[in-house]
């Protein structure tokens, strides 16, 4: 049987007043919380175990812990955590505590250490005070041989790098596939799971054809699913370009909307292949559907791609429209989805990423500026809520692995249809809304909400 959880303060006594193994705590919450006084029960935090006696004060709300107990657990005087114990096993909890797993930092720029993701750190941090839950950064150099701690960086009036004990609740925000796959940050995820019953969320990449492979399996989610294949050889290409007067080659593994390629009719007989690059669209004609695999299957080699049919999506201005939606686990578990913005490309791209100059607006505004015709406009913004949805709980039930937010690309066409583009199991922390110093987004929000929930906080 557990106790209700609720947030309380921490207070770090100096060690020559107060005993390592002995923790002060408000009278009023021992009896309530039926805590038995000066007996044995193991304090947790994380990963970190150890063994205390409680020592009720009267007339006090907080917690009193010594400097060394603190310094062990990584926290400081001042921090407000949720407290829950359980009787049966006669634990006193303190978390939840929150790992966030970053590609890098720069200890040399004190004021910016994580790069263009440091203001999305500080807002976790500030978000993570207000609901009682301690979140710390670290990379995979900090992870080292003893996997019941690592190095990491907390916020507390500046950036500190300290020893912390291993989280409950792990977020893996790694935007490179070679960091994640290292033998030291796959051991790490498997052991804190393992060993200390934590949760990892967003465990892994996901590639293109893997999502539609898995998403083809439920019959509810094929309508949004354009026709995509493993692109294997010249027959392929043949034949999906004799069904569509277009066709994308993605690579599997891509981001950002890099080495997309539109394969494309001129006329009767020539081709034409359309490459994104940062300055813009590349065009290049061929005088056979033949000449053109033969130039292009070079990159095949190296990389996996992806053929997929190619969409008559609406515009603005000649322009092409897309939606990214971000869609997260709330505070009981269940999909919902946070945002979702329009973006249109850029003069001269047919991406519309952001980082090739493409813009921001909102559903109901790019809607209404677009070549969508009147009549599916009024509900274009809830059925793609409901497709965004559809998919997140798709991937979670057909993939074998734990998500807790995913960016979902969709498109409208012409007809009024929606169609995935992409699932993104690493949503970027730094483009899809403006961030304002102070000001904590609903997605950092719903994030530690969702850390309480399955951490049991």
């Amino acid at each position: 049987m557990s106790t209700p959880k609720m947030k309380i303060d921490v207070q770090v006594i100096s060690s020559g007043n107060l005993s390592d193994d002995v923790l002060m705590l408000g009278e009023s919450l021992v009896k309530q919380w039926k805590i038995p006084a000066q007996q044995q029960l193991a304090l947790k935090f994380g990963s970190f175990r150890h063994s205390v006696t409680v020592v009720p004060v009267p007339r006090y709300e907080g917690l009193r812990i010594s400097q060394t107990l603190a310094r062990r657990m990584g926290i400081f005087s001042g921090t407000s955590l949720r407290m829950k114990y359980k009787a049966t096993t006669r634990t006193l909890s303190l978390g939840p505590l929150i790992g966030v797993l970053i590609s890098r930092d720069n200890p040399e720029q004190s004021d910016k250490p994580f790069g263009n993701i440091t203001m999305f750190c500080r807002e976790l941090t500030e978000s993570c005070r207000s609901q009682g839950a301690y979140v710390y950064f670290f990379t995979p150099n900090g992870i080292g041989s003893s996997l019941s701690s690592v190095e990491g960086w907390v916020y507390a009036k500046e950036w500190q790098r300290l020893m912390i004990p291993a989280p409950d609740v792990m977020n893996n925000r790694l935007t490179s596939r070679t960091l994640e796959n290292r033998p030291a940050v796959q051991q790490f995820m498997r052991e804190i799971k393992h060993r200390f019953g934590a949760h990892v969320f967003n465990e892994k990449f996901l590639e293109k054809s893997e999502v539609f492979n898995a998403l083809k399996k439920d019959a509810s989610l094929r309508k949004y699913l354009p026709e995509s294949h493993s692109l294997q050889n010249y027959t392929m290409l043949k034949s999906m370009c004799s069904r569509y007067s277009a066709v994308f080659l993605k690579p599997g593994r891509g981001s950002l909307g890099k080495g997309i390629i539109r394969v494309s009719r001129i006329g009767s007989e020539n081709w034409q292949a359309s490459y994104a690059t940062v300055n813009g669209t590349k065009k290049q004609s061929f005088s056979s559907l033949a000449k053109l695999f033969s130039t292009i299957s070079g990159k095949m080699k190296r990389v996996r791609y992806l053929i997929q049919q190619g969409l008559n999506l609406i515009e603005i201005g000649g322009r092409p429209v897309d939606f990214r939606a971000l869609t997260q686990k709330n505070a009981s578990g269940k999909w919902a989805v946070t945002s979702i913005v329009s973006r249109t490309a850029g003069p001269r791209h047919f991406v519309s990423n952001l980082a090739r100059g493409g813009t921001l607006s909102t559903v109901r505004e790019s809607v209404a500026r677009s070549n969508l015709p009147a009549k599916f406009r009024g509900d274009a913004s809830s059925r793609l809520q409901r497709a965004a949805l559809d998919i997140a709980r798709g991937v979670d039930t057909q993939i074998p692995a734990h998500f807790g937010e995913l960016g979902i690309d969709l498109a409208l066409d012409t007809s009024g249809r929606i169609w995935l583009l992409e699932v993104n199991s690493k949503p970027s922390k730094n483009d899809n809304t403006p961030l304002k110093e102070g000001k904590i987004r609903p997605s950092v929000r719903k994030m530690i909400q969702y850390a309480c929930y399955i951490s049991g906080f």
